[in-house]
């Protein structure tokens, strides 16, 4: 797998850009459409703001921990949320995708079924990933209902696992797609996307 790197992913609803300092105001408006919709998904920013969200995120992108995108809604222009590539281990050919987001507004949309398309097309045929993870809050049932409607495997839950920015530790679901799950899940994301 080669090492992922910021890129520009577009669609034709969701444009993806490498997070910078100019979707500032944009997030801070997606973010306070209504901040305890957001509890499970962006907790670090709806609770202590851009400087610390942005922070964590920047040195994550530093280190090379994480490639962070900006979802920017075609239509509009404007970033509507973000999520990223982290837990990126070249040698294991695996990473993951998480700490997604969207503004309320935007929820049951194409706009995450088509980001998540470009984001698992990227990993799987551009960079060579042998496996994709994804995880979420165990109280979130909405985004492991979303994660299984994509074709994510369930492989379990570790329990007590994250210590949450409220100081909560959560429990964690993971689910994953490998490399020869890609055609399926690939044909289940274009269909829904076919559908609206």
């Amino acid at each position: 797998m080669r090492r992922p790197e910021p890129v520009v992913l577009e669609g034709s609803q969701v444009r993806l850009e490498p997070l910078d300092a100019s979707h500032r105001a944009d997030l801070e408006a997606a973010a306070g459409e209504d901040p305890e919709a957001l509890h499970l998904g962006a907790l670090l920013f709806t609770l202590h703001g851009w400087d610390a969200w942005s922070g964590e995120a920047t040195a994550g992108m530093a280190d090379g921990r994480y490639v962070v995108w900006a979802t920017i809604e075609v239509a509009t222009g404007r970033a509507v949320g973000s999520t990223r590539f982290a837990d990126i281990d070249v040698p294991s050919e695996r990473l993951e995708i998480g700490w997604t987001w969207l503004a309320p507004s935007r929820w049951r949309t194409a706009l995450n079924t088509e980001a998540k398309l470009l984001q698992l097309t990227h990993a799987f045929d551009d960079l060579g990933a042998g496996r994709v993870t994804l995880k979420t809050d165990a109280r979130n049932l909405r985004s492991q209902a979303a994660i299984e409607r994509i074709g994510g495997v369930r492989e379990g839950t570790l329990r007590r696992h994250w210590r949450m920015p409220d100081g909560f530790i959560r429990d964690t679901v993971y689910y994953s797609i490998l490399a020869d799950e890609w055609p399926a899940a690939r044909e289940r994301l274009q269909e829904r996307l076919a559908r609206g």
